[in-house]
Order: structure tokens, then C-alpha cells, then sequence
């Protein structure tokens, strides 16, 4: 049986968020309207900067403008502007995360992504880091043409089910297995493997791990700030502020 190291992607490796990196993108190059940021992302940003905001509701909010932006658009364009990404801001990624992928790899392990984020930017990301595999959000296009239709990959169930996928393809043993994670949506993927790792996690993972003696038991909490790698106790006291 195979060891696989599963990883999340936005906030886990990267630094942000591909999807908010692709519509900057795709507004720089004025290929859709400036409109969409301006009088519907930005505000639901600046409340998430300002921590008046949940993060994952912000990424929900951002997902939905960002599909209504990009429906009817060509695949010329994305792929365009996806490989825009990728060349200019996928090293923007944690120093934990890519030393990880680095010793996985040196271990022979299974590597794949596993994300919320357009299936069209996981791909491109999976080929960046040599990963063996990926799943991302399905965006459905038809001739070409983005239809506005997408199989989401950001919730637990459909990361539980893509694990399923992969232990099937791959003869994985999960018991020795590793998963990396930041929100809610990842807390199937560490109920699933003997080694989860949440990588500065938002207040309702972190929550949510507190209160689950199944989890609790065997995860690492890791906090990456500035150029210091913090590894914390689950027992950790949290101030809502």
C-alpha cells in the first residue's frame, strides 16, 4: 500500500486565494468588467481585512461573484490568465507547506491537491509542485464557453469523496497517511488519515478540532507568521475579537 500526503491549496499552501489571484487577473486584462470587484468583491474583502468577517463566508461571497463573472467567458481567456497566475504567483506559497511537499516527495509518498479552487488553477498548481494527482472544482464548459455550472470541491463531503477516489486508484493506507489543511471543509480529509495537519487555521477549525477527541488526539496545529513556524497543543485558548 502507498502513503499519500493530501493537500489543501488556498490558505494551506498558498498564501491567499488562487480564485481572488485569477480575478485580478482577468479585470487587469480587462476581460471582464471591473465592476464585479469594485461594487461587489471589494467590500466583502475590507470586511474580511478588517476581521469583521467569517473567512469562510468571504470565500463563499467571492466564489458565487466569481462564477457570475466568468460565465459565457472562452477558454482562451482563462487559460490565458490562469497561466498569468501561475508564472507570477504560485511561489507565493508557505515555507512549512513547501518543505513538506519537498520531504514527501523525498519519502516516496503519494502527493496530491485537493481544493476548493478552480479545477483549470489546481491543475496548474499539481504540475508547479509534481504532485501525483489533483481534484479541484469542476467548472463545466461547452464548446469552449464557460457555462456557469461548477461540481464544488470546498465542502468536507466532496473532500471525503474525492479521498475515496484516491485511496481506490492510488491502494493508499490512510492510517499512515497525511492530510493539510486550514478551514472547515478539511476536517474529513483529517478525520480520514492517522497524520492531519492543520496549517493556520481559521477559528472554526480550530473550534471544531477542539471539540472532536477523534481529531484532537492526533493532529499537529502549525501557525506560520513572518519568517517563525509555531506548532501549538489543541488545548490552545481562543479570544474572539
Amino acid at each position: 500500500m502507498n502513503i499519500a500526503a493530501f493537500f489543501d491549496i488556498d490558505g494551506t499552501l498558498y498564501r491567499d486565494a488562487l480564485i481572488i489571484e485569477h480575478f485580478k487577473k482577468l479585470i487587469k486584462y480587462d476581460i471582464i468588467d471591473q465592476k464585479y470587484w469594485y461594487n461587489n468583491v471589494r467590500d466583502t474583502f475590507m470586511n474580511w481585512d478588517k476581521r469583521q468577517g467569517n473567512y469562510d463566508d468571504y470565500l463563499e461571497k467571492v466564489c458565487k461573484i466569481y462564477v457570475d463573472a466568468i460565465k459565457g467567458l472562452n477558454n482562451d481567456y482563462i487559460d490565458f490568465t490562469s497561466n498569468q497566475v501561475i508564472r507570477l504567483k504560485s511561489d507565493r506559497i508557505y515555507k512549512y507547506t513547501r518543505n513538506r511537499i519537498d520531504w514527501h516527495h523525498k519519502q516516496g509518498h503519494k502527493i496530491i491537491f485537493i481544493s476548493g479552487s478552480p479545477d483549470f488553477l489546481v491543475s496548474k498548481m499539481a504540475k508547479k509542485y509534481n504532485a501525483d494527482d489533483f481534484e479541484g472544482s469542476k467548472y463545466i464548459f461547452e464548446n469552449g464557453i464557460f457555462t456557469g455550472n461548477v461540481e464544488p470541491m470546498w465542502n468536507s463531503e466532496s473532500k471525503n469523496n474525492a479521498i475515496d477516489k484516491f485511496k481506490k486508484k492510488f491502494d493508499i493506507d490512510l492510517d499512515n497517511s497525511y492530510a493539510y489543511g486550514d478551514t472547515n471543509g478539511d476536517i474529513q480529509m483529517f478525520k480520514r488519515v492517522g497524520n492531519p495537519v492543520a496549517i493556520n487555521p481559521t477559528k472554526e477549525l480550530l473550534k471544531a478540532i477542539i471539540n472532536s477527541n477523534e481529531i484532537s488526539s492526533k493532529i499537529k496545529i502549525i501557525v506560520e507568521r513572518k519568517d517563525i513556524i509555531y506548532s501549538l497543543k489543541p488545548d490552545v485558548e481562543i479570544f474572539d475579537l
